[in-house]
């Protein structure tokens, strides 16, 4: 008897100690249930197609980051559960780098309720709780390196953040669009696949939704962070100047009401040389189809070929020819572009390595 007590006595400790070692799988699961693992364009070198989002309605709408991953008709969620759904893009806010999703039932009219009732984030509320501060232990909730498919849960990583900051960041050749406060987090969080992930306390409040592989324009290092679920921007409508809120976008786009605007894309320094030479540029939005390359231009020791469709560079799309000159004859000579072209009915990655434009012949003294 006293053989049993010590034994239940000594698995009792055993269970407390676990619990210890072990004090946010509570707060993990919880947040796994209102967490989606998302897959969609991409799947070639340096371009996931995998990502993250969380629930923000009981109905189905997903809240992500706004990248290349959402340019298909077939992006499917995986939830906690093991469902595999369809979902469609409702709207994008660039200047945010946010979309909401919303899944897809078959049968049901894109408008109509879902009858889901699905565990979420309630993202009004979450937006009036005070700020984070340096120093406050964080959890980063997200499906990196897609280790986590169907009902597998969602990588969890534990960390604090280290200050509130302004960013100042870019990917690619690209300055990037978002540049307010963020959380920068002592934990390396943005890896490929966690953008659009959860950042919440120990308790599974969400403070804010992971960002992208990103690197710092001020040290060129790479920096790991979190966009406030409260952030706001503000941007130009015509003569007049906008604001916008997450917590305002996602409420205006569940409704139907949020119309999306193109993305603006700033870029800086000098031209740089690429060797493409596009199909005639006749129309105002003439589509950016490759004709030919110049012998050993960039462009041709890259691979690229006739009737290749570019349709991003660095992970931002580009639907005309103009569009692709404005922001290629602001890059730097030596910058290293990532194309995704559309050859045939598959998206490619084809890297160009810039050179400084070449010096025209000189004829001959007779």
């Amino acid at each position: 008897m006293n053989r049993l007590l010590l034994t239940a006595f000594a698995l009792a400790l055993g269970a407390l100690s676990l619990a210890a070692s072990d004090p946010f799988s509570k707060t993990a699961d919880d947040v796994n249930t209102r967490t989606v693992k998302l897959f969609g364009s991409g799947g070639f070198r340096g371009v996931a197609n995998y990502g993250t989002g969380v629930i923000v309605s009981p109905d189905g709408h997903i809240l992500t980051l706004a990248s290349q991953m959402l340019d298909t008709s077939e992006l499917i969620v995986h939830l906690y559960d093991g469902r595999r759904l369809k979902a469609t893009v409702v709207a994008t806010e660039p200047e945010l780098d946010v979309a909401l999703l919303k899944v897809k039932i078959e049968g049901k009219k894109p408008d109509e309720p879902t009858g889901l009732d699905l565990p979420f984030f309630d993202v009004p509320a979450a937006a009036k709780r005070p700020l984070s501060t340096p120093g406050d232990w964080v959890l980063a909730h997200a499906n990196e390196f897609e280790i986590a498919m169907r009902d597998e849960p969602v990588s969890v990583q534990r960390g604090v953040i280290a200050s509130y900051s302004k960013l100042s960041g870019r990917k690619g050749i690209f300055d990037f669009g978002f540049t307010g406060n963020v959380y920068v987090v002592d934990a390396i969080t943005n890896n490929p696949g966690a953008g659009g992930g959860a950042l919440t306390d120990r308790q599974g409040r969400l403070l804010g939704l992971v960002g992208r592989e990103l690197r710092n324009s001020l040290t060129e290092t790479w920096i790991n962070y979190a966009v406030p679920i409260g952030a706001s921007v503000e941007f130009r409508d015509g003569d007049k100047v906008t604001a916008v809120s997450i917590p305002e976008f996602v409420a205006s786009a569940m409704a139907g009401k949020y119309k999306t605007r193109p993305r603006t894309v700033a870029t800086a320094g000098p031209g740089g040389y690429h060797g493409i030479v596009f199909v005639p540029n006749v129309l105002e939005r003439t589509p950016p189809y490759v004709e030919e390359c110049e012998p050993n231009s960039p462009a041709a020791k890259a691979g690229l070929r006739p009737n290749d469709l570019v349709s991003f560079v660095d992970g931002e799309p580009v639907v005309s020819i103009k569009a692709f000159t404005d922001v290629l004859r602001k890059a730097r000579p030596g910058a290293t572009v990532r194309l995704e072209v559309r050859r045939g009915d598959v998206l490619q990655a084809v890297e160009i390595k810039l050179e400084d434009a070449p010096k025209p012949a000189v004829a001959p003294k007779k």
